[in-house]
C-alpha cells in the first residue's frame, strides 16, 4: 500500500510538473508616443522655458520598465514628430550635415516600430525618405498606396516576437492628407480608406503570420464627425475607432492625431473587446498596453488578458544619458532660435485675432501680400493664443507667429469664390445673434443648451479656431445679425476701387487651405477638390515661416499695426458680445 500510495504521488507530480513547463506565460508591455512634435527635449525653444514632458522625460520611465525582468517591452510611436517645437525644423531644414535628428532619437531610444503622420509628410519626401531610410526600424502606413506599383509606399505591418509571443502592429495614416498638403510632398502616392485597409491586412496577416496579439498603430483620431464629417463617408480623417468597432482581430489600438486623451474599451462587430489609447501630444502621456498572455508547449494560445493606463511623464526627470547624448544638438538649436532678426514696435497678440482685426494677423496678411503680390489674402490664427512682445524679436518668435510648415500659394479666385470663402468662415466662426444678450461667437453646445467645456474646463468652440479665416486687400462687413450663407458684404477693394464678382482676382493663402483644408474652397467658394490645383497659380519653394522670417530682416523694424479692413456689424451688438465672450474665452485676462 505504501508502495502504491508513492506512485500516485509521483505520477501526480509529474503530470504537475508537464503541465507548468508545457505552459508559457509572457506580460507584453506596449508603451506608445504619439504626436510629439519636435518635444523631444524638456525645454520649450519657443517660449524659452523649461517644459515638464519631452522625451527624455519619457525614456527615464521606458528604461525602468525595460529593467524590469518580468514583463516584454514593446515600443511604438505613431507619427508627427518632424513639425512643432524647433530641434526637428532645425534638423529637417537648417542642419544637414548629418543624420536627422528625429532618426538618431528614435534608434537611440530603440523603438521597435512607428506609423509616418500627416505632419510627417509635410516636411517634404525629401526629409521623410532620408529618414525612413535611417531608422533602424519600419516607418508604416498600409493605406499609403503607390501609385505605380498599388502597394503601400511604406511598410504596412511588422511583426515583433518576445518570448515566443508573437505580436502584429498594423500601421494606418489619416487619409486626409491630400486634403491638406501639396501633391509635392505624397508624389506618386494616394492615401486609401482606413477600415478597407485594415480588414484586408488583419485577413492577411492572421492568414499568413498567425499572431497571438494585433495592434493598430493608427495616427488617426477616434472622432469620425469631427469638423462635420459623417461617420459613413470614405476616407474618414478620424477612423480610428470605427477600424476597431468593425474589424474584428485587434487586440488594442493605439491612436493620435487628434491631440485628445482616451483610454476604454471598446466592443468590435464580434463582441470582442478592443483597448483604444490616445496620449494626446507632446509628450506628455504614454499610452501603456499590459498584455498577459498564456500559450501551450506548441505556442498556441490558451488565454490573453489585456488592459490599459495612460502613464504622465512629468513625474520623471529628464534622462541624463539621453541630454548627455544628445547635448551637442540642444546646444545647436539653442544658439539658432536666440538670433535676432528684427524689432516690433509694439505687443501683439492672437488673442484679439477672434473678434476682429488685431495686428497680429493683419502683419501676416501684409506680409503675404507684398510676398505673393496679391490683390487679397487670407489669413487665421494658428494658435490659440500666441504673444510676441515689443522689441527685438528672434527666430523663436517666428514659431509663436507662424506654428505649422505650410507653403505660400497664389490661387486664381472670383469674386463671387472670394465671398464664398467668407461665408464659410464666418458661419464656423460667429453665432447668428437675435439680440445684445447673445454670443457673438459660435460655441460648442451642450444637449442642455449650455456651453460646452472640455476636460480641463475650458469653454470650447463649434469649429477650430485656424479655420477663421479674415482677409485684407478688401474691405467688408460680417453681420451677425443674419443666417449663416449671408452674413458677408464686400463693399470693395482696399484701395476704394470697386469689387467685382465677375473679375478673377489673384489671392495669397497658405497650402493647408489651398489644397481644400477646412472646406473654405470647397464648401464655401463651391470649387471642386480636384480643380483646386489647377487654380494654383505659383507657391514658395519653402515654408511660409521662412519667408516672413527674411520679410523681417529686410524691413529690420516693424510697427504692427491693424488694416482695419472689415468689422462686425451690429456695432454696439458686436461690442457686447465681445466684452461678453472675452471672459469665456480667456477668464484669466493674462493674454
Amino acid at each position: 500500500m505504501k508502495y502504491i500510495r508513492l506512485s500516485i504521488v509521483s505520477i501526480v507530480f509529474v503530470l504537475i510538473t508537464t503541465l507548468t513547463f508545457a505552459q508559457s506565460n509572457v506580460t507584453i508591455k506596449i508603451l506608445q508616443t504619439s504626436d510629439v512634435h519636435g518635444a523631444i527635449f524638456p525645454y520649450d525653444f519657443i517660449r524659452n522655458k523649461p517644459m515638464e514632458s519631452s522625451l527624455a522625460n519619457a525614456y527615464t520611465y521606458i528604461q525602468q520598465e525595460r529593467g524590469n525582468n518580468s514583463q516584454e517591452v514593446i515600443l511604438l510611436d505613431n507619427g508627427d514628430i518632424l513639425q512643432g517645437q524647433p530641434p526637428v525644423y532645425f534638423s529637417n531644414f537648417v542642419d544637414s550635415t548629418k543624420p536627422n535628428l528625429a532618426a538618431r532619437v528614435f534608434n537611440y531610444m530603440n523603438y521597435d516600430a512607428a506609423t509616418i503622420g500627416n505632419h510627417d509628410i509635410e516636411a517634404g519626401p525629401t526629409v521623410y525618405r532620408a529618414i525612413e531610410r535611417e531608422l533602424k526600424m519600419p516607418w508604416m502606413a498600409a493605406n499609403a498606396i503607390n501609385t505605380k506599383t498599388g502597394k503601400p509606399a511604406f511598410a504596412p505591418y511588422t511583426i515583433i516576437t518576445r518570448k515566443g509571443v508573437k505580436v502584429a502592429v498594423i500601421g494606418l495614416t489619416s487619409p486626409g492628407i491630400p486634403h491638406w498638403l501639396p501633391k509635392a510632398f505624397w508624389p506618386d502616392m494616394y492615401f486609401d480608406d482606413m477600415i478597407t485597409t485594415a480588414k484586408q491586412w488583419v485577413e492577411y496577416i492572421q492568414k499568413n503570420e498567425k499572431p497571438h496579439i494585433i495592434v493598430g498603430l493608427f495616427h488617426s483620431g477616434h472622432d469620425a464627425t469631427y469638423s462635420g464629417a459623417s461617420a459613413s463617408e470614405p476616407r474618414n480623417e478620424n477612423a480610428s475607432l470605427l477600424v476597431a468597432q468593425q474589424v474584428p482581430g485587434f487586440d488594442v489600438v493605439l491612436i493620435g492625431h487628434d491631440h485628445d486623451k482616451l483610454c476604454k474599451k471598446f466592443a468590435n462587430v464580434n463582441g470582442d473587446s478592443v483597448l483604444v489609447m490616445d496620449p494626446t501630444s507632446g509628450a506628455k502621456l504614454l499610452s501603456q498596453a499590459t498584455i498577459n498572455i498564456n500559450l501551450d508547449k506548441n505556442g498556441n494560445l490558451l488565454s490573453k488578458t489585456v488592459k490599459g493606463e495612460l502613464v504622465e511623464t512629468n513625474q520623471f526627470e529628464a534622462n541624463a544619458e539621453f541630454m548627455s547624448t544628445f547635448k551637442t544638438d540642444y546646444q545647436r538649436v539653442a544658439e539658432f532660435v536666440k538670433r535676432p532678426i528684427g524689432e516690433f514696435t509694439q505687443t501683439i497678440s492672437s488673442a484679439n485675432a477672434y473678434f476682429g482685426p488685431s495686428a497680429f494677423i493683419d502683419f501676416i496678411h501684409t506680409a503675404q501680400l507684398e510676398l505673393a503680390h496679391s490683390d487679397i489674402s487670407f489669413v487665421a490664427p494658428l494658435s490659440f493664443v500666441s504673444t510676441i512682445k515689443s522689441g527685438t524679436i528672434t527666430v523663436s518668435d517666428m514659431f509663436k507667429l507662424y506654428r505649422f510648415e505650410n507653403f505660400l500659394y497664389t490661387m486664381a479666385l472670383t469674386g463671387k469664390e472670394v465671398d464664398g470663402f467668407l461665408e464659410h468662415s464666418a458661419s464656423l466662426w460667429f453665432n447668428t445673434m437675435t439680440s445684445t444678450t447673445d454670443h457673438l461667437i459660435k460655441f460648442k453646445i451642450n444637449p442642455d443648451g449650455s456651453i460646452a467645456t472640455d476636460s480641463q474646463g475650458k469653454t470650447q468652440l463649434s469649429a477650430n479656431f485656424y479655420n477663421f479665416d479674415s482677409a485684407a486687400g478688401i474691405i467688408y462687413t460680417v453681420d451677425v445679425s443674419k443666417p449663416d450663407g449671408d452674413k458677408v458684404t464686400i463693399l470693395s477693394m482696399a484701395d476704394g476701387s470697386a469689387f467685382n464678382e465677375d473679375k478673377t482676382y489673384s489671392v495669397a493663402i497658405n497650402s493647408y487651405r489651398g489644397n481644400g483644408g477646412g472646406g473654405h474652397l470647397t464648401k464655401g467658394s463651391g470649387i471642386a477638390p480636384e480643380d483646386l490645383s489647377a487654380r494654383i497659380k505659383s507657391s514658395t519653394e519653402k515654408d511660409l515661416r521662412f519667408y516672413i522670417m527674411n520679410y523681417i530682416e529686410q524691413k529690420k523694424t516693424i510697427t504692427p499695426a491693424s488694416l482695419n479692413s472689415w468689422k462686425i456689424i451690429p456695432e454696439e451688438w458686436a461690442s457686447q458680445g465681445i466684452a461678453r465672450d472675452k471672459k469665456l474665452l480667456f477668464p484669466s485676462n493674462n493674454n
